[in-house]
């Protein structure tokens, strides 16, 4: 059977989308989503989900199907996304992973294996361990799991507080780093044929003009009333984290202007953009395309096509 899996990477607004269904249309393939955001119902405008019209005719999996209420983990991420692409193979379909959340990927294609914990003290930790993300922010949380798991502090920011107190509540419950876990998980072979595209740009000028135009679009399509329903709801932890929703929340509360508030969302939009492409870096048999060298789309695609066949 073709175990073949074409990997569309990069930051926000880089493209990844329109390309991943260019390339799934002449590949005779579906995408499948590798956004750890796009996974919830409710939020589309802020997630930058595809509509119909964009998607066109390219079935699109693992988009718009939890409620804001239920925690979507790395390892359930990592089930869901093989039975698709498991299934994809032996319907005789390309699947084509897009997507900017650098640890589900490399999760699905590097063959990284992390416990699914359950019970009432996996829980309780992970609840403690987030408040005190909150109380004490991720600078000290961050000190805090290089105590326990010097590797995996080293690379991580002190905005990632969710993958900051993933790594913590790894090594408390289990007593095992999750640096450790990601070594064994590797002495297994990779489960696909895996060809990697990371989507990058020559000027860092160009891609951040992007994520600006694009979040002056968000507005303009109803951003302002989907992040009000999300920050109101009292049972959305995660979504509440996602860039998008979180900034916007001082506007809401009267701390600050909306102007204040869209330029800070911008600023931190455009950090993000500068972690993900710091992640996609460390994985060394990717392909690197700089989308401003090319004069147009098409080439761009041709391109794609000519690493992902």
């Amino acid at each position: 059977m073709d175990k073949r899996l074409s990997v569309i990477a990069g930051p926000t607004a880089s493209g990844k989308t329109s390309l991943a269904i260019a390339v799934a249309a002449r590949q005779n393939g579906e995408v499948v989503s590798a956004d750890s955001m796009q996974v919830y119902t409710d939020l589309m405008i802020g997630t930058a989900r595809p509509g119909e019209e964009e998607m066109g005719n390219i079935p699109h999996h693992l988009i718009g199907f939890l409620p804001l209420c239920e925690r979507y983990s790395v390892a359930r991420y990592v089930a869901d996304a093989r039975a698709v692409i498991d299934r994809l193979h032996t319907e005789g379909k390309r699947p084509i992973l897009c997507g900017g959340t650098g640890l589900y990927i490399q999760a699905v294609t590097e063959n990284l294996a992390f416990s699914e914990e359950s019970g009432d003290e996996s829980l309780v930790l992970r609840r403690r361990l987030q408040e005190e993300c909150e109380e004490q922010g991720g600078e000290a949380m961050l000190k805090r799991l290089a105590e326990h798991d010097p590797e995996t502090a080293a690379k991580l920011h002190p905005n990632d507080h969710g993958r900051i107190v993933r790594a913590l509540e790894v090594v408390l419950s289990t007593g095992i780093p999750m640096s450790e876990w990601v070594r064994r998980s590797r002495a297994v072979p990779p489960p696909y044929d895996t060809r990697m595209i990371v989507l990058d740009f020559r000027d860092r000028a160009v891609l951040y003009d992007r994520i600006d135009r694009r979040v002056d679009i968000m507005l303009e399509q109803g951003l302002l009333k989907e992040a009000q329903t999300v920050l109101q709801s009292p049972n959305a932890p995660t979504a509440m984290q996602a860039i998008g929703y979180k900034e916007l929340a001082p506007y809401f509360t009267g701390v600050c202007t909306l102007e204040s508030a869209v330029e800070n969302l911008k600023r931190e939009t455009r950090r993000y953009a500068k972690r993900q492409l710091s992640w996609f870096r460390r994985i060394k048999t990717a392909h690197t395309l700089y989308v401003d060298e090319y004069v147009s789309t098409e080439a761009l695609i041709e391109a794609a096509c000519a690493i992902l066949e």
